[in-house]
């Protein structure tokens, strides 16, 4: 009994040793987790308004918000148990290992991550864009992490990865603000330009979607067997690309044909009989 007694005792001796020896490093530790967790917080609100300086998208914002957390939190963690006295060294090599491991398995996706992050960082488009990226021609409906998203004229969905998006050629038609639309008209080659001119310029000063500034132009483009080709040029708002498209072809030919002006002539192929 008496024996079993001492080994409590000095069972009881040693814990209370370690806890007095422990005790200024936990003490430590804690001063330290808990000026770390202020001073963290205190960087992500710095950070947050830093990034509504900047007109940061909010989706890349919240991205940055946690990894910046985050990452903090972790390294103040690996700091507070090093303070105790815990050997670090391979807790961090497993972290390292494993990161690297993820790293190989999402080679694909960390790329489109990383391009998702780009163009939300330097905004080659943005919403509401029309934009021709990757062969798809449409307007920017969504910008994700990983994928943009266009919506064709066709009123198809397109989803492209980012990481292509990020390395490949962009061709944005609304970044001006104002678009011009290229369209091609053929009359008969007897017909006065100036005459031409003159109808098309009213029939387009009568829409009200085709801008005034900068004012539309009709030139000569090329010159066929058939007759004339004219360079008509309205600009245009971006979102109303479409209707000046199509509306410019349909009010032109209707306007050409009230003025009497004639269309290209059919090219007649005649063969030597032998």
């Amino acid at each position: 009994m008496n024996e079993q007694v001492n080994k409590v005792n000095e069972w009881g001796e040693k814990a209370l040793s370690s806890i007095i020896d422990y005790a200024p490093k936990i003490l430590m530790a804690l001063v330290i987790l808990w000026i770390g967790t202020i001073l963290i917080r205190m960087l992500a609100r710095l950070l947050g308004k830093v990034l509504d300086r900047r007109g940061v998208e909010p989706t890349l914002k919240r991205f940055l918000h946690s990894l910046v957390t985050i990452s903090l939190r972790i390294l103040l963690f690996i700091t507070c148990i090093q303070m105790l006295g815990v050997q670090t060294t391979s807790f961090i090599a497993i972290i390292g290992a494993a990161g690297l491991a993820v790293g190989l398995a999402l080679q694909g996706t960390l790329a489109n991550f990383a391009g998702g992050t780009l163009i939300l960082l330097f905004k080659p488009y943005k919403l509401g864009d029309l934009i021709d990226a990757q062969g798809v021609l449409g307007t920017v409906k969504e910008i994700q992490i990983f994928t943009t998203v266009l919506l064709t004229p066709e009123n198809k969905t397109a989803i492209i990865p980012n990481g292509a998006m990020a390395n490949g050629n962009i061709i944005n038609y609304s970044a001006d603000g104002r678009m011009r639309v290229d369209l091609a008209f053929m009359v008969n080659g007897s017909e006065s330009v100036p005459r031409v001119r003159e109808v098309l310029l009213r029939a387009m000063a009568d829409d009200p979607k085709v801008l005034k500034d900068p004012a539309p132009s009709v030139a000569v483009n090329k010159l066929h067997m058939e007759g004339v080709e004219l360079a008509v040029r309205p600009w245009c708002d971006p979102a109303h690309y479409w209707d000046v498209y199509f509306g410019t072809y349909e009010k032109g030919r209707e306007a050409l044909a009230a003025a009497g002006i004639k269309g290209p002539q059919k090219e007649m192929v005649v063969k030597q009989g032998g």
